[in-house]
């Protein structure tokens, strides 16, 4: 009979504790519903202990309202990052508590508010990162990541925000992630201009683009095309590993990329420039040139072997690569702010010698020779500026460029024009 009242006894307390926490639940509710979320965050965290022995339907009830009353205070901007991060723990567990009890009465509504928190936290990663807080922008992508993983973009825009904040090892651990989920980034984006607001709408497929073309709410569609980010991604890690010692390992697994994506071409000027990078100039020159073998009209990769050779202090073979590029493609506005570029480095040379310059008659003539050699760098690198600025009248560095040489030319009708312009 003792061990019987006992065990009556367990049961009628754990009964207590369940109406208890109900009671709890429905306190909790209504000071949200009050508008007092800290209030209800007090409430519920009295019912967190009685909480794991409830039945699954009254820990998703209590999940849901405390990812609700989380949610509420960081949308008050109350301590928002830490509100954010604990509203998507309580409706993650909400998701995880109903998919092993089979029942989804919360699914939906938590899944939504999942989906605003993801958006929250990208758009102040966003800001973050344009106040020059990486790191903390970087973990925000992350977490994005976490609450949809199905948006891999997310874990790659982690990653790389990670190396701008200089944090390499966890950009690195993303990356990995990256490479074992096969990423690539490639795609197509459909674009075209709503005629209410005059402004350029993304679209996710075509077919959607060119319904609302149809119906005459937008004109002027385009397509741009994504090109693989998987050079870039095994890049960066062989550049991890190379700042950590393992040159061999970042040669292998760059090595290893190649093989497992033959079609990816944005992996062998990785290849490449890892070379260039340890100095070994020999590989770095037969990859080039398998680079040109297999893809000689490609502009974008011819125009990215002229950076290549730029950054190898190879200027006259970079030259012959940036005007390859504007032969593929005329309208290349990079090929000819790039060809300026290299031409006017030259100046940097003539520029200091000049400040060294005295006031002797020696030192004057040789002013004058070395003023008619700076006229005669400033006049090759004009007609590119001036093709790059007509090509994108809104490259306001193509601009600025091109001023510093108008004036240093004297060209001044030119100058006060394009200064002008750049005022408006």
């Amino acid at each position: 009979m003792k061990s019987n009242y006992v065990l009556l006894a367990s049961a009628l307390l754990l009964s207590v504790a369940t109406f208890a926490q109900k009671d709890q639940i429905k306190a909790a509710e209504k000071a949200l519903k009050a508008g007092n979320a800290q209030e209800a965050i007090t409430i519920l965290q009295g019912a967190e202990a009685a909480s794991a022995a409830a039945p699954d339907a009254e820990k998703a009830q209590f999940s849901f309202v405390k990812g609700n009353a989380f949610l509420a205070l960081a949308n008050k901007n109350e301590d928002t990052d830490k509100n954010l991060s604990a509203a998507a723990k309580a409706y993650q567990d909400l998701l995880e508590i109903e998919k092993v009890s089979g029942k989804s009465k919360y699914t939906p509504q938590a899944t939504t508010s999942i989906i605003d928190i993801k958006y929250k936290l990208i758009n102040s990663a966003i800001a973050d990162s344009k106040s020059d807080k990486h790191a903390v922008g970087a973990k925000k992508l992350y977490d994005a990541y976490l609450l949809d993983k199905k948006d891999t973009i997310n874990l790659y825009y982690a990653a790389s925000t990670y190396v701008n904040a200089k944090e390499y090892d966890k950009a690195y651990n993303a990356y990995e992630e990256l490479k074992k989920l096969n990423y690539s980034g490639k795609g197509t984006n459909y674009f075209a201009i709503s005629k209410v607001n005059g402004q350029e709408q993304q679209f996710s497929t075509a077919k959607e683009r060119d319904q609302m073309v149809k119906l005459g709410t937008h004109e002027k569609p385009r397509t741009e095309e994504i090109p693989s980010k998987r050079g870039e991604i095994f890049k960066n890690m062989a550049l991890i590993l190379v700042q950590n010692g393992k040159v061999a390992e970042a040669k292998k697994a760059v090595a290893e990329a190649r093989v497992a994506n033959p079609d990816d071409k944005s992996l062998i000027l990785t290849e490449a420039n890892l070379y260039l990078d340890t100095k070994d100039f020999d590989t770095y020159k037969k990859l080039i040139t398998e680079v040109l073998a297999s893809n000689p009209n490609d502009a974008d990769l011819v125009f990215n072997l002229g950076v290549i050779s730029y950054n190898a202090k190879n200027l006259v073979e970079a030259e012959g690569y940036y005007k390859k590029a504007i032969e593929i493609k005329p309208d290349y506005v990079n090929a000819y702010l790039n060809l300026a570029i290299l031409k006017l480095d030259a100046d940097k040379k003539l520029f200091d010698e000049i400040q060294k310059l005295g006031n002797s008659e020696k030192d004057n003539k040789r002013y004058e020779v070395l003023k008619k050699q700076r006229e005669a760098v400033f006049t090759s690198a004009l007609p590119y500026l001036e093709k790059a600025a007509e090509l994108d009248d809104t490259n306001e560095e193509v601009k600025s460029t091109l001023l510093s040489v108008y004036r240093a030319l004297e060209m001044t009708d030119k100058a006060k024009a394009l200064k002008a312009k750049m005022k408006k």
